[in-house]
């Protein structure tokens, strides 16, 4: 319940609404009821960024698990990546970044890039294709996800950088999507990549 609380108030104000006050009003407790579960407020920051990472593999595995009944469509997970990182945790990364903090943990799209490897794998073999390297894969599933991880703090400012305004946000999705959706699609005979 805390942790769901923290993620509202963080949604609505970012980082600096997320005070253990606020957070016991919230849900009706003492502040000290927080503070029993997670002793600081910066710890709390903490574990709100993990609870965060929780929230984001649940949407990996609910968009995996669509993956199961056909043919792989990237678009749900550049969505879910975005979703999550617009709700307030991309702004709660950086300020943990800031303070010191650092992730220790690695991993977290590790099965979606074997996904769409395998994926690539079995599509391009059934069309004559030469599949993509593994590690063309975790490129762009990196660079797709340092995309989105940062669209939310620094978005416009890199759009206007080349005479993009706001609106041009969900065609950069888009575009993400279409480029992820290049990759996995491997090459043709003339060496060239292809879409599905």
């Amino acid at each position: 319940m805390i942790l769901e609380a923290a993620s509202k108030l963080l949604a609505a104000g970012g980082p600096a609404a997320v005070q253990v006050r606020a957070v016991a009003a919230e849900i009706g407790v003492s502040d000290a009821a927080v503070n029993h579960h997670f002793g600081t407020r910066e710890q709390l920051l903490e574990s709100l960024l993990r609870f965060g990472g929780a929230k984001l593999k649940a949407e990996l595995h609910t968009v995996l698990e669509a993956w199961t009944d056909g043919p792989i469509d990237p678009a749900e997970l550049v969505r879910a990546l975005y979703a999550l990182y617009a709700e307030g945790y991309a702004e709660l990364a950086l300020a943990l970044h800031r303070s010191g903090w650092r992730d220790t943990g690695s991993g977290l799209l590790d099965e979606v890039v074997d996904r769409l490897h395998a994926q690539a794998r079995q599509h391009c073999a059934a069309i004559g294709r030469t599949p993509p390297p593994r590690e063309a894969i975790q490129l762009t599933v990196a660079g797709l996800h340092q995309a989105v991880a940062t669209e939310p703090l620094f978005g416009d400012e890199f759009r206007r950088s080349v005479g993009l305004d706001a609106t041009a946000r969900d065609r950069m999705l888009e575009w993400w999507i279409e480029i992820l959706r290049t990759t996995i699609a491997g090459q043709g005979s003339t060496g060239a990549p292809s879409t599905f």
